[in-house]
This record gives structure tokens, sequence and C-alpha cells, in this order.
């Protein structure tokens, strides 16, 4: 990778943060956005009011940590999936996680139960879901991937059809709106404890990933061919698949269900660092959690009400995967 697009991946997400800092109905300048989080580390003479410390430590900083870390988390996850199925249609989601989290969401909305345990059952649902999915995929000891994609499907539909039962059964005055509002998936309610929880698996998952970066390219080729080469295909398929599942999983459970990051990144890294995991998945990374951030500032900015998360995500993917076919003419590789 050359100089000029390595320090482009660095200083991207880097001059994004601090031009989020500044984005919203306070009006806050650079310098002091910088003195603010600067005064954590080594002592400053105060001269901003206190509203100001508040939303910029409080309430703006967490959030863009929080879209950063589900951004980045959602795009490495689907590189590492289109590498392992060979299918540049696949994203987080297509073994049938994300539905299987939002109905773990949406019972535990249903119960009246605490967010932070509306958190919890959406991670172990979405854990579940993919367990269900590479349980039901397994074939005489192995692990075919038309048949892993196949389940996920079932799988995901599955889900659904129980996410559609739950809005049914629910006070269409309280409990239909807020479960609906939760699947569009939105970061309105980022605050330190969720970026607490949902940071450390997502960085071991990630981490996960990059270390398997070289072996994708192998498995890229196919499994005939990646094991005479002597690499464990079924052990690699199982390292990945738990790995993007604590991830997307993660990412669900403290954000909803925000579509298309996982699709069309990974394409954008294809076009700028090339195929190569070793440097797709880094910087997938940082287009990742950008483009998230540009979307959630959007979000909070472009009305007077907040649109969920999930909706822009669609409306811009959508277009843009679109360019991407007419531009590569299908040639992904």
């Amino acid at each position: 990778m050359s100089r000029p697009k390595i320090l482009f991946l660095v200083l991207l997400p880097l001059g994004l943060v601090l031009g989020s800092l500044l984005v919203g109905r306070f009006d806050l300048d650079p310098l002091t956005a910088l003195r603010i989080l600067a005064s954590r580390v080594v002592p400053l003479e105060r001269t901003w009011p206190d509203i100001l410390e508040t939303v910029v430590l409080d309430v703006r900083l967490p959030r863009i940590i929080l879209a950063m870390t589900v951004g980045a988390g959602l795009s490495i996850s689907g590189a590492s999936f289109q590498g392992l199925f060979h299918n540049p249609l696949v994203g987080p989601s297509i073994l049938g996680v994300s539905s299987a989290a939002g109905f773990g969401a949406a019972v535990a909305i249903l119960l009246s139960l605490p967010p932070s345990v509306i958190q919890l059952s959406a991670l172990a649902f979405g854990l579940g879901g993919v367990l269900l999915t590479y349980s039901l995929s397994r074939v005489f000891k192995t692990t075919p991937t038309l048949v892993l994609v196949l389940s996920g499907v079932v799988v995901g539909s599955f889900f659904s059809a129980l996410i559609s039962v739950t809005k049914y059964l629910a006070d269409p005055y309280e409990k239909l709106p807020a479960i609906t509002f939760w699947l569009m998936g939105s970061l309105g309610n980022a605050t330190s404890a969720k970026v607490l929880a949902a940071l450390p698996p997502m960085a071991l998952g990630a981490g996960g990933l990059l270390l398997a970066g070289w072996r994708l390219n192998i498995l890229s080729l196919g499994d005939d061919e990646a094991r005479s080469l002597g690499v464990r295909t079924e052990a690699l398929k199982a390292l990945i698949i738990v790995c993007c599942t604590v991830v997307t999983a993660s990412a669900v459970c403290v954000a909803g269900i925000i579509g298309w990051v996982g699709l069309i990144i990974p394409h954008a890294g294809r076009m700028l660092v090339g195929p190569d995991h070793r440097r797709l998945l880094p910087a997938c990374l940082s287009l990742g959690a950008s483009y998230v951030l540009v979307v959630d500032n959007l979000s909070r900015t472009v009305s007077l009400a907040e649109l969920p998360l999930g909706i822009l995500t669609a409306l811009i993917g959508a277009p843009f995967f679109a360019y991407l076919i007419r531009k590569t003419k299908g040639g992904w590789q």
C-alpha cells in the first residue's frame, strides 16, 4: 500500500472525529473542542462553560466513538464474509445474526425489560442464531459454503417471521413504536456505558479477523486449493464465523439493525487498496468508521427529528452500490 493511501486512511477518521465534535445545536469552535478533550489528560485553565464540556464529553464523544466502532466492525465483517463465501453480494447478516438479534431485542422490549437486558438479549439471540445456522449446515463433518449460506437464509427468514409475530402482539401505542424504531437502527441513545460494553468484544473479533487476513487470501481461492496448501479450512471457517458473529451481534445490540455498511464498504476498499485481505481489512476499518460517522452526522442534522440510521444507510448505500455495478461491470475481484 502506498504512503499517500496509508495517510489518507489514517487522517480521514481523525479529521472526521474533530469535525463531528462541532456538529450539533451548540456552537463550538475547533480550538475549544481540542482544549476540552486535552483537559482530561493535562491540566488546563477552564475558559469554557460547563455545558460545552458536558456536550463534548458526555453527548457527542460517546456517540462518535460508538458510530466509528459499529461502522468499522460491520465493514470488516462484511469483507471477511465476502472472502469466505467467494461472493460479493453477502454481508454481515448473511448467517441470520441480525434477524436473530433483532428478535431478541424485540422480545425484551415487549416484556418491558431494562435497556441493558435488551442489549444482552439481542447479543445472546444473535450468537444463538448463527450457532443454529452453523449446526444446520454441517454435512458429514464438513460445512459446504453453499449449504452454510442457504442455512443462513433459512434462519434469517425464520427469525424475521418471529419479529413480525412480536410486532403483531405488541401494544400499538407504546411497544410497537419502540420495537420499530429500534429495528431501524440509531445511535441516539449512545452513552459511555454502551461504548464500554461494545468495544471489547468488537475489538477482540476484529483483531482475530486481522490476524487471519492472509489465510483469507488462501481461502478465497477455494476449499480444495486451500487444503492443498495446508490450510485447515473447517477450523479457519469456524474462526472467521465466530469473529464476524461476535462483531456483528455486538454492533446490533447497541445500535439496532444497520444495513448496507458491510456490503458496500468492502467494495470501496477494494477499489482503493485491491483485493488482498491483509490490506483490505485495515482499509475497511477506516472507511467503515468514517462512513457511519458521516451518515450519523447527517441523521441528526438534516431535520429537526433525528432520522433512523438504518434508513439513511439504505438511501445512500443502494445508489452507491448501483454505481459500483456500473463502474466495475461485475469485475469485483
